[in-house]
């Protein structure tokens, strides 16, 4: 007999599962300004292990939860601990259902933060700005000159 799971597109996930949320600083370019937002998003096992190392974050603080609290069904629910004007990141549900997966292939990172606490210790920089809607042009001139002979056989 199987166990049903809230999640249908995800049933190797539970609502008790581990998950961490960060809230970061993120930034959005509107008729060439700069706009500061707060984003909520869930922290990767492997990113947050490099959080607590020390390199520098645009998360300002890190909660650990379960997947239930933040989920009601597939919509997203704030966290009391965050600001009430921010923002869940694009396709929160999806990558919180990830991030839960990431833990439970590393359950020692399950150590790192207590479910219920949230950790504000961290090495917090907005020196390297996270544009959030920035776009990539290439041009001809991006591309890098290479001899005559580069895919000849000598």
């Amino acid at each position: 007999m199987s166990v049903a799971t809230p999640y249908s597109n995800a049933p190797d996930v539970s609502t008790e599962d581990y998950l961490v949320v960060g809230l970061a600083t993120c930034f959005l370019k509107q008729d060439g300004e700069v706009h500061q937002v707060k984003i909520v998003e869930p922290i990767p096992s492997a990113a947050l292990e490099a959080i607590l190392k020390g390199i520098p974050t645009s998360y300002e603080m890190a909660c650990a939860t379960t997947l239930g609290t933040v989920l009601e069904g597939e919509q997203p629910k704030l966290l009391p601990e965050f600001p009430a004007d921010a923002q869940f990141c694009d396709d929160f549900v999806e990558r919180a259902i990830s991030t839960v997966r990431t833990y439970q292939h590393r359950p020692q990172a399950c150590e790192a933060i207590a479910i219920g606490s949230t950790y504000r210790e961290l090495n917090y920089s907005v020196e390297r700005k996270r544009v959030l809607n920035s776009d990539n042009i290439v041009r001809t001139e991006d591309n890098v000159k290479q001899h005559e002979y580069t895919h000849k056989v000598l």
